[in-house]
């Protein structure tokens, strides 16, 4: 056979090979009237892009687009600006279509029923919103983490019917382990967030997973059914926010547990992404594992190596992780593997669910279940004003202003002063920050940061390793060394009489917030 016949035989091969690919075709429109159908007046919106999981392309200037299925696709639109997905009667956005013609295996937690042959069109609807601002605010929490109804409870009045003020923010975010190994309590979760009336993103953790599969594309089954894609991305206001699923499972280098990471898809589609992504907009990641491990057993280098690849040209990005039920701030820097000279910010946001609702209940009746690192439990709130962020820290059941926590005692004798250390776990700080103390409204003085265990927490723990009686609650776990304690020691020579100490901590974000106890000084 001749070079020229052959070179055409394998051109028609692949030719066939192309055009015979499934291809998924539809557009996205503007639900003018709210049905959640496209009527034949409502038109389509051009330059939104779509995606298969891997691919991404543009709508065309009536709003179309085509775009490669495969068996095992979840089609959705990338938000753009000045719109909105529609959302269910729980909140949850409506933003994406399963494609699974044989639906998902048997497994323990039902995953996606047959969905059978592809329409025709795959259409979305977007609304239009004339709110969107480039200053706003999102909630983001860490691990809800619930194994059971009553832990649900808690979550929902521990931490839900805390947030009163729900008109300030644009949306909110969780960061995995939304549940606690028991998917069927997925569908109370919906119910519980969706009362806060926010649109509501999730992030897939290790306790949302199925675990009776073989390969990780199949360990997803059960949560895509309750939630769409675990690999998406949207865009408000200036900033573009990437979810991902960085959880390998099986661990792909021992076949058992799991592994920090991404597949070769997923990071597939970060860059088909991020080509319609301006370079001056605020890239912010969420994902459950935190980047940031001192072994590679833990995460996988080559994957977070072509993720900071992939943002070499953004000189405005954010990570957001949960995960450790701690609360800390990582910096990748060059010596990391990343490219840039401003450092990575990495926020490992504390918890939800704290230390897994234990300890003793608190005034709102609920486990106080304060981190083992003393962080309180709580959430996040992320700002975005343009392409620049800041972030906050809301201790559940406490005031805004309660940022840090004093370790002191009240009362002491005046020979006994230099014996005891003034400690200030500033729950959101890094050890950059810094982080003051006066006594009787005298000069601020340095205190130092150190990496210890929060004495606080210690002596809470201690109440239940040395109760008398049972303890109405479940012991708190050991604790961990904290990355955001400062100590000091008073000066030796105090007056008998009443003092004021005031903690006064500036966070990186040039924020202050500021502390007070009182100390009785005796003979």
């Amino acid at each position: 056979m001749n070079l020229k016949l052959t070179t055409l035989i394998a051109g028609l091969f692949i030719s066939n090979f192309v055009y015979g690919q499934e291809i998924a075709k539809g557009i996205v429109y503007e639900d003018t009237n709210l049905n959640g159908k496209r009527d034949a007046k409502e038109k389509g919106v051009a330059q939104v892009a779509v995606s298969n999981g891997i691919d991404v392309v543009l709508t065309d200037a009536s709003g179309r687009y085509s775009i490669p299925a495969r068996d095992n696709s979840i089609f959705f639109v990338i938000k753009p600006n000045g719109y909105q997905f529609p959302v269910d009667e729980n909140n949850k956005p409506k933003f994406y279509y399963i494609h699974k013609p044989a639906g998902s295996p048997n497994l323990k937690y039902e995953g996606s029923k047959p969905t059978g042959k592809l329409p025709k069109s795959v259409d979305f609807a977007l609304k239009k919103d004339v709110n969107e601002q480039k200053n706003f605010s999102a909630l983001v929490f860490g691990d809800p983490q619930a194994y059971n109804l009553d832990e649900i409870d808690y979550f929902d009045r521990g931490i839900i019917q805390d947030i009163v003020d729900k008109e300030k923010f644009s949306f909110g975010l969780s960061l995995g382990d939304l549940v606690g190994d028991d998917l069927v309590l997925h569908a109370p979760y919906i119910e519980t967030v969706g009362k806060l009336g926010l649109p509501w993103f999730n992030v897939m953790g290790n306790h949302d997973m199925n675990y009776d599969v073989q390969e990780d594309i199949l360990s997803d089954e059960t949560y895509e059914s309750n939630f769409g894609p675990n690999n998406f991305s949207f865009n408000y206001g200036d900033a573009h926010f990437i979810i991902l699923d960085n959880i390998l499972y099986p661990n792909p280098r021992t076949g058992k547990g799991y592994l920090g990471g991404f597949r070769k898809d997923q990071l597939d589609f970060v860059e088909n992404n991020l080509k319609f992504v301006p370079k001056d907009k605020l890239i912010v990641l969420a994902f459950h594992i935190p980047l940031f491990h001192e072994n590679s057993n833990v995460f996988r280098d080559e994957d977070r190596q072509r993720l900071f690849d992939l943002l070499a040209e953004y000189p405005n990005t954010l990570s957001l992780s949960a995960h450790t039920h701690l609360q800390r701030h990582n910096f990748y820097t060059k010596d990391d593997g990343w490219k840039q000279e401003k450092p990575h910010h990495e926020y490992n946001v504390g918890t939800t669910s704290g230390d897994w609702y234990s300890g003793l209940k608190n005034k709102q009746g609920v486990p106080a279940s304060t981190m083992r690192d003393g962080t309180p439990k709580g959430y996040a709130i992320l700002n975005i004003s343009g392409n620049t962020y800041t972030v906050d820290y809301k201790v559940a059941g406490e005031p805004d202003d309660y940022q840090l926590s004093i370790t002191f005692p009240t009362e002491l004798q005046q020979r006994n002063v230099r014996r005891h250390t003034l400690y200030a776990n500033f729950f959101i700080g890094s050890a950059n920050d810094v982080v003051e103390y006066s006594l009787d409204g005298k000069s601020w003085i340095k205190m130092q940061h150190t990496e210890i265990e929060d004495p606080r927490y210690q002596f809470n723990v201690l109440k239940f390793d040395n109760a008398a009686t049972l303890m109405d609650g479940r012991r708190p776990s050991a604790a961990a060394p904290s990355t955001h304690i400062w100590e000091t020691k008073l000066p030796g020579k105090l007056e008998m009489g009443q003092h004021t100490i005031q903690v006064r901590a500036t966070d990186m974000f040039g924020k202050t917030h500021l502390q007070t106890k009182e100390l009785k000084i005796v003979q």
